[in-house]
């Protein structure tokens, strides 16, 4: 392990926007769980979660550009999140906080209904079949997801995967979920959802890579029925 993921992990240690929980805090009634409006954040906004977070960069945007609402960057990579965790802190944004765990126990550190809306950016998109259940669209995480959103909660997911585009748009459908938008290339139409601010504004570090070769960047947002 480098000496800058090191002290990258120290420093989130000190971090008032850093919470790292073991596994078994996760499973054993985590005491955040309902409570991060008032405990955290101070406030009773609305809750937004980034999965797979990686270096942040939704979490900070939106949360410059939203301070009416709350923002959670989850991964369990602590030393990418600390370029996030670290400019909020710098920036005096309260209203953006990093958790590190697995996505999978993303059910375990929110309450029923805690949760008003969830971006997932860029994640793997788990190609090989025996990988199946690890795609963060499987039916399998939906549920997760369904747990802790608000019954009209939104999901979104922007990925350059035209694979897991497909097989997410494909599952939404045969499920009976509620698709309330699809594109397969929001930087080469001229329509994308007016709805969704800063869809094309907000750029991950992956996203910019990505586009660099040549990939398109599709987006879906949907509901949980």
């Amino acid at each position: 392990m480098g000496k800058n993921k090191l002290a990258r992990f120290a420093e989130n240690e000190t971090l008032p926007n850093v919470f790292q929980p073991t596994r078994a805090q996760a499973l054993n009634q985590y005491p955040l769980k309902g409570k991060w409006r008032q405990e955290v954040f101070k406030n009773e906004n609305p809750i937004v979660l980034e999965l797979g977070c990686g270096k942040g960069e939704y979490s900070v945007g939106l949360a410059k550009a939203f301070p009416e609402k709350n923002f959670i960057g989850i991964d369990i990579k602590g030393a990418r999140f600390w370029f996030g965790a670290k400019e909020a802190v710098e920036e005096g944004l309260n209203n953006v906080a990093f958790l590190r765990t697995q996505i999978e126990l993303v059910d375990c550190f929110f309450a029923e209904n805690e949760v008003d809306e969830i971006w997932i950016t860029f994640p793997d998109p788990q190609i090989k079949y025996r990988r199946t259940k690890h795609r963060m669209t499987h039916p399998d995480f939906l549920e997760r997801y369904k747990k802790i959103l608000k019954k009209d909660g939104i999901v979104h997911l922007k990925t350059d995967s035209e694979f897991l585009h497909g097989y997410t748009l494909g599952l939404l459908q045969g499920l009976g979920h509620e698709v309330l938008f699809a594109n397969h290339d929001i930087y080469g139409a001229p329509e994308f959802d007016p709805e969704t601010p800063l869809l094309r504004e907000i750029r991950t570090y992956y996203e910019v890579l990505f586009s660099a070769k040549g990939k398109t960047i599709t987006y879906i947002k949907f509901k949980i029925t």
